[in-house]
């Protein structure tokens, strides 16, 4: 339940992951950028609150160097079906989501994703480093350090001042 004692990395952008097409992404390119990265699904309860939301958010603060960076996961009542790709099309279609949305992952388990090791060993939740739900959120400063973790409860706008004071426009 604790975190994870095999995180070495000190930052997330020492971190290459897959986009929906399986297509190596180097974190290293968000540097200076404050990063929202979120284990997102489409057949969800929070689904519609959180893709509106984080739409909203993203569109609110992208010019002011947000970037969200969501990762569908079905891990949880196989909520997230189908391909990376088709994650990514619901994204874009239903939410006009504009912002990367990655290949699936697993954010618990043996096959957790280095990334999300990384994240919930840096911001410990309720569950320990255990993810608890889809749509956990991790706010990450632009030098790559988790700052806050937020549960899937907790809507994107409600954290809005955490956003705009991680960007420096609080």
């Amino acid at each position: 339940m604790g975190a994870n004692h095999s995180v070495t990395e000190k930052s997330i952008h020492e971190f290459i992951v897959k986009d929906a097409k399986g297509k190596a992404v180097d974190l290293s390119i968000y540097k200076g950028k404050v990063l929202l990265v979120v284990n997102v699904a489409s057949k969800c309860g929070f689904t519609e609150a959180n893709y509106t939301q984080l739409t909203e958010i993203y569109n609110r603060y992208k010019d002011k160097g947000l970037e969200i960076l969501a990762f569908p996961c079905n891990q949880f009542l196989h909520q997230q079906p189908g391909t990376s790709q088709e994650a990514q099309e619901f994204a874009c279609t239903r939410y006009k989501a504009e912002y990367p949305i990655f290949q699936k992952i697993r954010c618990n388990g043996p096959d957790t994703a280095p990334v999300f090791k990384f994240l919930k060993a840096s911001k410990p939740g309720f569950l320990g480093s255990r993810i608890k739900w889809n749509f956990t959120k991790f706010l990450v400063d632009g030098e790559g350090h988790v700052i806050e973790r937020y549960g899937p409860t907790t809507a994107p706008l409600a954290f809005e001042a955490d956003i705009k004071k991680a960007l420096g426009c609080a």
